[in-house]
């Protein structure tokens, strides 16, 4: 147990006996076609996943939304902690409109990736 490692790679400390420097800078240009497939994969996987949180976003800045309504409704039904409410309601409205702004960015996050692969698709030619 003890001779176990954990790696723990975190932003900017990363293990430095790795080389990843093929990975980074030479995607794309490989003479084995296994490895276009799993890049072409590995671009669907990423795609459905930026898809995957746009709609978790869209979800939160709904439901933020819905509850920033309710407190509002509350802050009139109930004026002795009217206050109180209207704080919550400009909270959960900050809430909703950063749940929105994450949506909008997974949103361009996939249609980057769309775009990454249709530029593949025009840099390969297939003649059959």
């Amino acid at each position: 147990m003890s001779e176990e490692k954990h790696h723990h790679h975190h932003l900017f400390h990363h293990n430095k006996d790795e080389d990843n420097s093929a990975a980074v800078y030479g995607a794309g240009y490989s003479e084995n076609p296994n490895d276009v497939v799993e890049e072409i994969h590995d671009q669907e996987k990423e795609k459905k996943h930026h898809k995957h949180l746009e709609h978790i976003g869209e979800l939160g800045a709904a439901a933020a939304g819905a509850y920033a309504l309710y407190e509002k409704h509350e802050s009139k039904k109930d004026p002795e902690h009217a206050h109180r409410h209207k704080i919550e309601e400009e909270i959960v409205a900050a809430a909703a409109v950063g749940a929105g702004g994450f949506a909008f960015h997974e949103h361009h996050e996939k249609k980057e990736i769309e775009k990454e692969e249709k530029a593949h698709e025009k840099k390969h030619h297939h003649l059959f």
